[in-house]
């Protein structure tokens, strides 16, 4: 059943929200196999020029800032690739931010694939205090499995020259890697590398798309959700189990060596759960609905996962922002998250933790044969299975005012009192019980499989 708004309701709005902005629509330096945003220009058949043009730039930036009840408004800017645009463009951006700040803290968040970025860009980013995202999938072979430029070539080492240009001017940088078919295999590799190369908050997004033989009307491939059957899970999409795999071999390692000096996403919204926080992360909160995204001429919909035809909410030249932001269409949108789920996630003992992740994801059938199931269902499951006992200590620091960091001491203390087995000599019988003579049985075997 649909649940409408009130007339208060509808007057007041959400308190903050967020509206990612595409300032160059889904126009790229890079052609990535996986990018689920680049044949958005079919939305919009015809056009060429892509940019936000100036007087509509001017117009969101005033109407954002005065629709926002918070002290602190937060701006995120991501493409396609925004550096197209250049130097000048953000340098009017900040004037009209200072312009409409009306005592309001403004902030910048950056999304780039850093292969365009040179000293100009990294003093503009220092100089107004900007975080910038970089999107890296991991060494060398991992990242240009998929992440091709426009000619086919790889683009690794111009993202390493960009992130070493970040690191010469001291520019605050976290990283996004997209989890894929490829990457999955190498956890700790790229967890590692992700390290050295100076990134203190990681992002790890699994990619999950599927595709149709035959484009929609408005030529789009890449389906939502609620298309049919006939979809098929593309060739670059990570299998569910592999990534909770993956995120747990890097849990395993952050846990005894990192916390408090290296931050995951995940992990900080998963402990944010279980002590019952706001998680700060929409495909991990009951319901979602606060953060949508706005193309290039003004076009709004629902969120950056559902740009579809069916998702679009209006344009801001024709409504005011707020009448879109709450809208009967966007709350459905949100509430749905939570009302959709089916009867197997909501008797699931970790559904608090989950909440179902994102709508997106929600195309195969539960064990029980009910639709609307997450596909990545079972490898969250696993994560979530895994890490319990440590989330379950760091959340009990965190309610006793001390740090989750003590974890590490925890386990070590724990690990330090396993009594370790004593080996038999080489020629004495082997403790496997087979008759054999230890040194041609399980001699060499790791002690855990005695």
């Amino acid at each position: 059943m649909d649940i409408l708004f009130t007339d208060a309701q509808k007057r007041s709005g959400p308190a903050a929200f967020n509206i990612m902005v595409k300032p160059i629509g889904p126009v790229c330096n890079l052609n990535c196999s996986y990018c689920y945003y680049l044949e958005k220009k079919n939305l919009y058949p015809g056009k060429t020029d892509f940019r936000l043009d100036d007087g509509l730039l001017e117009n969101f930036i005033r109407d954002y800032i005065a629709n926002q009840d918070v002290p602190v408004v937060t701006f995120t800017w991501q493409g396609g690739e925004p550096t197209l645009l250049g130097i000048e463009y953000f340098e009017n951006v900040i004037r009209l931010q200072k312009k409409y700040a009306n005592g309001k803290t403004i902030e910048n968040a950056f999304q780039t694939n850093g292969t365009r970025l040179n000293d100009e860009w990294c003093i503009f980013f220092k100089k107004n205090n900007i975080l910038v995202g970089i999107s890296i999938d991991g060494e060398e072979h991992c990242h240009d499995h998929f992440r091709l430029n426009n000619s086919g070539k790889p683009s690794f080492k111009e993202v390493m020259k960009g992130v070493s240009l970040l690191q010469k001017h001291k520019v605050d940088f976290n990283t996004l890697t997209v989890i894929n078919s490829y990457n999955v295999r190498f956890a700790l590799e790229t967890y590692r590398f992700l390290k050295r190369i100076g990134s203190t908050f990681l992002q790890f997004i699994p990619i999950v798309e599927r595709s149709v033989n035959k484009p929609d009307k408005s030529g789009i491939s890449l389906v939502p959700p609620s298309y049919g059957s006939e979809a098929t899970v593309t060739g670059w999409t990570v299998n569910a189990s592999e990534f909770g795999q993956f995120m747990i071999s890097i849990f395993d390692e952050w846990v005894r060596k990192d916390v408090g000096r290296i931050f995951v996403q995940l992990f900080d919204v998963t402990l944010a759960n279980t002590v019952g926080a706001k998680p700060g992360l929409c495909v991990f909160s009951e319901t979602c609905g606060d953060a949508m995204v706005m193309e290039h001429n003004g076009d709004l919909f629902t969120c950056d996962h559902f740009v579809y035809p069916e998702y679009f909410l209006g344009n801001i030249s024709e409504k005011p922002m707020m009448d879109m932001v709450r809208s009967q269409m966007q709350f459905d949108f949100g509430i749905n998250k939570r009302n959709s789920l089916p009867v197997y996630c909501l008797k699931c003992d970790v559904r608090h933790l989950c909440h179902g992740e994102c709508p997106k994801h929600r195309f195969i059938d539960t064990p029980d044969g009910q639709a609307g199931l997450n596909y990545l269902c079972a490898g969250y499951k696993d994560f979530f299975h895994h890490t319990k006992p440590y989330m379950d200590f760091m959340a009990k620091e965190l309610l006793a005012k001390r740090a989750p960091a003590n974890v590490m001491n925890w386990i070590r203390n724990k690990e330090s009192q396993v009594v370790k087995p004593v080996l038999p000599e080489r020629n004495e019988a082997c403790p496997c019980g087979s008759g054999k003579k230890f040194k041609n049985c399980c001699y060499g075997k790791p002690l855990y499989q005695f």
